[in-house]
């Protein structure tokens, strides 16, 4: 018997039995369109977050101050003074792996417009700060290197901030708004970047010269923190390296010797590899946790085959006798229940699929879910569904090959 004759003997056994055949790929069905489904909005939280992420900053760098202990306290970094601008410098002349570096100051206050105001932070920053945090001007222009030489009362207005100060949509470019007492001439107003993942308002903010909120502001002169972007996501680390060193060495910090340990670092180190790293891996475990809970629907559609081709061997024990009794091999026999398996899997992962790939489109139309279907899912489905069919439908067709023609014969 060839195979294209045993592929008709399950073609027309199925086809005998069509309802008891559609409840068998049933379970097959139902698994491979939840393991789509589920991967599919896995994968797609997984590429927004990262998405996500990288609009908060090109392959970031922030390097703050470290929290210190003094008499027995530790102190809130934040007022810490550990970073200057000679750290700045330093980093921007001497770091190799970096392709932009801007200091950073902040103060959170109210800003004031004729009678409207807004709480709002205003940043300190150089024009590097833009590309690092990938920020762009709508309208007006960026403050330059000569507001910077002289600290010039000029800033640079997030959308949040215009729509709160200017309700009626007036032009904001060359009025001047007050943070606490203090003059700013806006010269400029940022894209909007709207809601990160973290819920955040990345246009809630205000851009300014380092030098004029350093003065004019806070009248203090470290840093509030520096930030940078290494060249390519994969020098990140030795970035990290290279300003590690530099800062320890500026800091006159000690390394380890034989008899005493190093000196701790006054300052903290954060890319955003480590921040997407995390999230990634949350996203993952979180795809391979659904993934394996649809999974188990593919099990108890695997051991509903095998159910069903046992109750099939059992009906046709006669017809298995009659065919080995004229000459078919015990190989032959395993070879027809086989494939009648295979295509009950093979059939419901096609159906399934489709399914699979209907309910996602679905999700994201109507929940609004991201999503991302990819072809390895879609391949492994199908890799799974054969191999389902193939494991849980030999050993009954196994069975089937094994009976004694003669007892066969008699069965009733």
């Amino acid at each position: 018997m060839n195979y294209t004759n045993l592929l008709k003997i399950a073609l027309r056994a199925i086809a005998a039995n069509k309802t008891r055949s559609f409840l068998t790929a049933l379970g097959i069905i139902i698994g491979i369109a939840s393991v789509i489904t589920m991967l599919a909005v896995g994968q797609g939280t997984k590429m927004s977050i990262q998405a996500n992420i990288a609009e908060m900053g090109s392959n970031m760098i922030m390097i703050g101050p470290g929290a210190d202990r003094r008499g027995g306290v530790r102190q809130d970094a934040s007022s810490m003074e550990t970073l200057k601008m000679t750290d700045y410098e330093s980093i921007k002349d001497e770091c190799t792996y970096i392709k932009a570096i801007s200091p950073v100051v902040n103060k959170s206050g109210q800003f004031i417009y004729g009678n409207e105001n807004t709480p709002s932070t205003i940043y300190g920053i150089n024009q590097d700060y833009m590309e690092i945090r990938q920020l762009n001007v709508a309208d007006g222009e960026m403050f330059t290197d000569a507001d910077i030489k002289t600290s010039a009362k000029v800033c640079v207005l997030g959308q949040t901030v215009v729509d709160n100060l200017f309700p009626n949509g007036g032009d904001p470019i060359g009025k001047v708004v007050r943070f606490n007492s203090i003059p700013f001439r806006v010269v400029g107003v940022l894209k909007k970047k709207g809601y990160n993942s973290m819920g955040m308002d990345q246009d809630d903010l205000v851009l300014a010269p380092y030098t004029s909120v350093m003065k004019r502001i806070l009248a203090q002169t470290y840093l509030g923190g520096i930030q940078c972007s290494a060249i390519t996501e994969g020098v990140t680390e030795k970035a990290t390296e290279q300003i590690t060193n530099i800062l320890r060495r500026n800091h006159k910090l000690k390394d380890a010797t034989d008899t005493t340990p190093a000196d701790e670092d006054d300052f903290n180190i954060r890319s955003q590899e480590e921040l997407s790293s995390m999230m990634t891996s949350t996203s993952d475990m979180l795809t391979i946790l659904l993934g394996c809970v649809a999974g188990i629907s593919l099990v108890v559609g695997g051991i509903g085959i095998m159910n069903i081709m046992y109750v099939s061997v059992t009906e046709r024990t006669r017809e298995i006798g009659l065919r080995m009794s004229v000459g078919a091999r015990g190989i032959d026999i395993l070879n027809q229940f086989l494939i009648e398996a295979i295509l009950l899997s093979v059939t419901g992962g096609l159906i399934g699929v489709t399914l699979g790939l209907a309910a996602s489109y679905g999700i994201n139309t109507m929940a609004h879910w991201p999503i991302a279907i990819e072809g390895w899912t879609i391949l492994m489905s199908f890799a799974v569904c054969t191999f389902t069919g193939v494991f849980f439908g030999w050993y009954p067709a196994k069975k089937a090959a094994q009976l004694d023609p003669i007892e066969a014969l008699r069965y009733e």
